[in-house]
Parts: C-alpha cells; structure tokens; sequence
C-alpha cells in the first residue's frame, strides 16, 4: 500500500481547530445534493452555515445505497429523479463557495458514483470546486491506492468511518491514511437506525482518543438538540443526518414537490440543533 503524503492544514482543520479555542463541539450536517430538487438543494446549501452548521456533508445521490436508511434512501431517489448527477452536485459546491469561502464541505457516498467520473477528472474537479474531503463508505482500507491516497496528493482529506465493531486491532489500519476527523457510527447497521446510549458513545470515544489525535465526530440516530448535546459534550462533533433529511421530507406537498416555508423550517431545524451543541458545554 502506497503511503500518503502529508498534508497542509484545510478548512476541516481550521474549523476543528477555531471549535476547540471556542471550548465546544461542533455541528456536522448532512444533506443529500439535488434533495428534493436542484434549486431548492442549493437554497439549502447556503443557508446551513447561518443556521449553524459547523460543517456539511453532502450526500452523492446513487441508485444503490447500502449503508443508508429509508430517508436517505428516498433523499437520494428524489434526487436522481429530478436530474441529480455528478456534475450537478459540483455546480452546488462552486455556487456555495460564491458566498463561503470557509465553511467545511465533504462530500459522502460511494465509488461507483465516482469510478464512473474518473478518479482523477473527480479529484481535479471537486477540488476546483472546492471540496474539502470525502467520506467513501464502500472502500476499505485495503483499497487506499484506488482512491484515498491520490485524494491526499490532491489535498482533499479522506475521512474514514469507525463503528463499535472496529476492534483495536483493526483500528491502526482504518486510521493509517485518515485525515480531516474521524467519523465514528455510534450504532450498527443503516443510517437512521436507532440510537446508541451515551454511556457506549463515552466508552467508544475514550477509546477512539488512545488511537488518533484527529477530531471524532459521531454520528447515526442523533435526533434531536437534547441527543446532539449529550454527543458534543465528549466528541468533537455531533453528526445528524437522517433527522434533518426527514425534515426535507415532511414538507413536501402530495406530489412531492416543495411546499412553503420548506428552507425555513428544516433550517430551523438545523438551527435548534446547533443551539443544543453550543449548549453541551456550557
């Protein structure tokens, strides 16, 4: 396996670190990129930051979802439905980076999506665009040169996922070429499935923190403000996805198009879980 160079500091760092001088945990966000449509995604998009995000995961719509939960799963088909792709997700990121020059933006999902791009077309164009790292949840680390090792000679940071199955011994090769933060899924099986106790997310935490120096962000079946401050209050990041997804979701009309006030209220969603976070260590 080819080793990774090392990197200078990105916007993923610089936050984490502006986070820490701050004395708290941050916010990640996910959404998924042309959900419900293209227009109203990037509407979206923008308005994350003011509403509190830390940090933005978007979400690369793909037929197959695996690892993803009904509302994913139905975030990414609207998507695709309304002309979601590849290049439209990046039109996102280059019209998001018109107005934010520092907010940290990764994009998440799988290789097939990328494979098709072209890795190297991929990495040069996200990086234009101005992505800051990538969660990839189908490539193990035994694949690291197929992807992982040229995105950290492009200075994009490759972001892996840890999960209470990850044992110690496992944990040097999942960590070895990681950078950005360390995503660790606080319960197993699909997005938005359940909740682990924070007594499992402590212990996990503590235990992450013997292995790597790198901010962990935690993630899977976060909710609610009160859940996301009980995250903050020992990760460094509380990761909410599905919940704000099924937001999207429950403000849309019967046909499934946009009702009124859709960016508002998730956004105020958003909003309440970013105050939970900023309240965890009060």
């Amino acid at each position: 396996m080819t080793s990774a160079p090392i990197q200078t500091a990105t916007r993923i760092d610089r936050r984490f670190a502006a986070l820490k001088q701050e004395g708290r945990g941050g916010l990640v966000t996910f959404v998924t990129a042309g959900d419900p449509d293209h227009e109203t995604s990037l509407a979206l998009l923008k308005g994350l930051p003011g509403a509190g995000a830390d940090v933005i995961e978007l979400g690369m719509p793909f037929t197959d979802p695996m690892a993803d939960g009904p509302a994913i799963q139905a975030a990414g088909l609207r998507a695709l439905t309304n002309g979601a792709r590849m290049t439209r997700t990046l039109d996102l990121v280059r019209a998001f980076r018109q107005q934010d020059n520092e907010t940290p933006l990764v994009l998440m999902g799988y290789y097939n999506p990328i494979y098709s791009y072209g890795v190297e077309r991929f990495l040069a164009d996200a990086g234009k665009a101005g992505i800051d790292g990538l969660i990839v949840v189908d490539l193990p680390p035994e694949e690291d040169d197929e992807l992982c090792v040229p995105a950290l000679k492009a200075g994009v940071s490759f972001i892996r996922l840890t999960t209470p199955t990850t044992d110690d011994a496992r944990l040097p090769a999942v960590l070895a070429n990681t950078s950005g933060f360390v995503y660790y899924v606080s319960v197993t099986g699909i997005t938005g499935a359940g909740s682990a106790s924070n007594a499992a997310i402590d212990e996990a935490v503590a235990r992450l923190r013997r292995h790597t120096d790198l901010p962990l962000a935690v993630g899977f079946g976060i909710n609610t403000p009160e859940q996301a401050a009980a995250v903050a209050r020992v990760a460094d990041a509380a990761v909410v996805g599905s919940a704000i997804v099924r937001q999207i979701e429950a403000n849309l009309d019967a046909d499934g198009k946009p009702a009124a006030g859709l960016v508002d209220n998730v956004l105020d969603f958003v909003r309440a879980l970013a105050q939970g976070v900023r309240s965890a260590r009060g």
